[in-house]
């Protein structure tokens, strides 16, 4: 089983994030910041990742602090969950639609962190939650997973359709990238022999 659990504390958060890339799709989300944890949500189940994150947050200042450092943590958990990447399929891709929103994720777990993000909000805030926070959720999560990661909003004029929509992608696309790959028999996914 590819698992992993991480702990970060500092000053402004403290986090525990427990992931199995093997899992069914089953999350434990508690974090003060429940829009958050609705996206987490669509990770693990698009994702067929189970996942259980827990954090106590500066969310009395704002919600910057918790995004940012589980986007950090989880990351780190992922990455230390793949391993030595030998046999999986490297590469993920998906395209999700929600009504008239549609986004496209594609990922490499090529171990550089890169993270190009295209998504036009159309509202600053989702009720409470600055829209802004998810480009620093998934900077986090670029640095610590190192991946390289690619985001594009095709469209849509509802900011929550576009964000689920991006969630549910990035979800499907770890689920096709984390994949093993029965035909590598263990090999590397690389012609350099190292990821």
């Amino acid at each position: 089983m590819r698992t992993a659990s991480v702990n970060r504390d500092t000053l402004e958060t403290k986090i525990q994030v427990s992931v199995n890339l093997d899992g069914k799709g089953t999350g434990k989300f508690n974090t003060g910041v429940p829009f958050l944890e609705h996206m987490m949500d669509q990770i693990a189940r698009h994702g067929m990742i189970d996942m259980d994150i827990t954090c106590d947050g500066d969310v009395h200042i704002d919600d910057h602090h918790t995004v940012e450092d589980i986007g950090i943590t989880l990351g780190k958990a992922i990455n230390q969950a793949v391993g030595d990447k030998k046999g999986m399929t490297r590469y993920g891709h998906a395209y999700v639609p929600l009504d008239e929103a549609l986004s496209r994720v594609v990922i490499d777990f090529s171990g550089r962190p890169g993270l190009t993000m295209n998504v036009p909000f159309t509202q600053k805030r989702i009720g409470n939650f600055d829209t802004e926070l998810f480009y620093e959720f998934f900077q986090g999560f670029v640095n610590h997973a190192l991946v390289t990661l690619h985001i594009d909003c095709i469209r849509g004029f509802n900011a929550h359709h576009q964000i689920e929509t991006v969630f549910k992608a990035f979800g499907r696309a770890l689920r096709m990238a984390l994949t093993p790959d029965p035909r590598m028999e263990g090999a590397m996914p690389s012609t350099k022999g190292v990821l």
